[in-house]
């Protein structure tokens, strides 16, 4: 359920898109900025103020992978999947990950400091294998043994726990 600080942040969104056709990817975005996700009842809302069937909106949001309909972590770390990071070992540096964090890919801890995500291609394929941090940190040509010094950098940098 939303609290009502959470109910307010959607209504100003829809507010401001009073009247506009072809807004939904957009207040979409908004609120997802808003509440750092799509809860069940932000659609509900959203599909009733746009006067759109709940499936169409879950439609156009399920569609487009940035759209995420649980609570992330503050901190989302990236592991690059793609083939120079796998060949290079990857899957390794995955595993220790979710064994450190405790969950697995595509998932966020208990506490909301990290979601952890694979991704296809970084682009950085002479650094791999490359791991982000919120899309601005990147460590690249890893070993499972560096995932501690990953952590606390992230620890030390974001100041939060991970």
């Amino acid at each position: 359920m939303l609290q009502k600080e959470e109910l307010k942040k959607v209504d100003a969104v829809l507010d401001d898109a009073a009247g506009q056709r072809g807004i939904l990817i957009a207040v979409l975005q908004r609120v997802q900025e808003k509440l750092g996700y799509l809860p069940e009842e932000a659609m509900q809302i959203i599909s009733e103020r746009l006067a759109l069937s709940l499936t169409n909106v879950y439609g156009v949001a399920s569609f487009y992978k940035h759209f995420h309909f649980k609570p992330r972590g503050r901190n989302i770390v990236k592991v690059c999947t793609g083939t120079a990071c796998h060949v290079r070992g990857a899957t390794s540096v995955l595993t220790e990950m979710e064994n450190k964090f405790g969950i697995k890919e595509g998932e966020t801890t208990k506490d909301l400091s990290v979601t952890l995500e694979t991704v296809g291609c970084v682009g950085c394929c002479a650094l791999a294998p490359v791991v982000t941090v919120n899309d601005k940190d990147l460590y690249g040509e890893l070993t499972p043994k560096m995932v501690d010094d990953i952590i606390e950098m992230v620890r030390s940098e974001h100041g939060t726990r991970v």
